[in-house]
């Protein structure tokens, strides 16, 4: 698997790009926006995009989704917890940051579901903490983590927005070092 960052949206958020080099298959997780470049740079090494993983519902990880979409018709997924949060702009903060924004066509996952894309397996882990839905994405054969907000280099997502919980983001990040193995990319 080939793991491409880009930083996208209002407040540089990282999008990535989860890609099968064999069959030019490819996730994207995140979408804060949906800058020119990265559609450049999708079409010119002729990605195939099989869907939309979203770490959590917040307006920093979903405004991209619309102009993706109007490119590529794929399902966009997050865990079931933050389908509130996907549909109400006050909580996902899009009404402070921007005139708002919501998605309503999201599938919903739940806790250690696994999706079969770009030929991978795909679990999700249930991290409640940032937000009541936030999850990451795990790729065990890879041994790669996508965190999204729950986890950061030195740091761990806010908790003080709606449905956010200090206790609950210690429990979900005990369980990431109790159940991945050490070497895990993140």
């Amino acid at each position: 698997m080939k793991v491409e960052k880009f930083v996208t949206g209002i407040i540089s958020t990282n999008c990535y790009l989860a890609i099968n080099e064999e069959t030019k298959q490819a996730v994207v997780i995140d979408p804060a926006a949906c800058p020119s470049y990265l559609m450049s740079h999708i079409k010119s090494e002729g990605l195939k995009v099989e869907a939309i993983l979203l770490t959590h519902g917040h307006f920093d990880h979903i405004m991209g989704i619309d102009g993706f979409l109007s490119e590529f018709d794929v399902p966009v997924y997050v865990h079931e917890d933050d389908a509130d949060a996907m549909e109400d702009p006050a909580l996902n903060q899009s009404s402070t940051y921007t005139s708002g924004y919501t998605f309503g066509k999201a599938q919903y996952l739940r806790d250690h579901q696994t999706l079969e894309l770009a030929g991978y397996t795909f679990q999700v882990i249930h991290t409640p903490g940032h937000t009541k839905g936030s999850c990451c994405y795990y790729i065990k054969d890879e041994g790669v983590l996508f965190s999204g907000d729950t986890l950061f280099c030195g740091s761990v997502g806010r908790t003080d927005f709606p449905g956010g919980s200090s206790a609950e983001i210690v429990r979900s990040l005990h369980n990431l070092v109790d159940t991945l193995p050490e070497d895990t990319e993140v």
